[in-house]
């Protein structure tokens, strides 16, 4: 906990600790013959879960697209929330 006030080494250490959740999940799944997916979160609140078009920040810079917190797709049309669409997208890709 100390370490982590650290600002040189507490990206290391968060690092660190996923790492080890990973290998942790990885030898469940094995133990029970399941498989884990990691899918890769960058980007996901961009993409469409309706119609999986990405929209690149609808033009908007990162902390512009940072501070929208629902928008509409410009595709579909589909009214969205940032953080459920890019869950569903993350489920999508997993």
């Amino acid at each position: 906990k100390g370490m982590m006030k650290n600002h040189h080494l507490a990206r290391a250490i968060a690092n660190a600790s996923w790492s080890k959740l990973v290998d942790m999940l990885q030898y469940k799944c094995d133990w029970y013959g399941k498989k884990l997916i990691q899918v890769n979160p960058s980007y996901t609140s961009q993409i469409c879960a309706n119609c999986g078009k990405n929209n690149y920040r609808l033009g908007l810079n990162k902390s512009e697209w940072l501070a929208v917190r629902e928008w509409d797709c410009p595709n579909c049309g589909k009214h969205l929330d940032r953080d459920i669409n890019a869950a569903q997208v993350i489920l999508q890709k997993g």
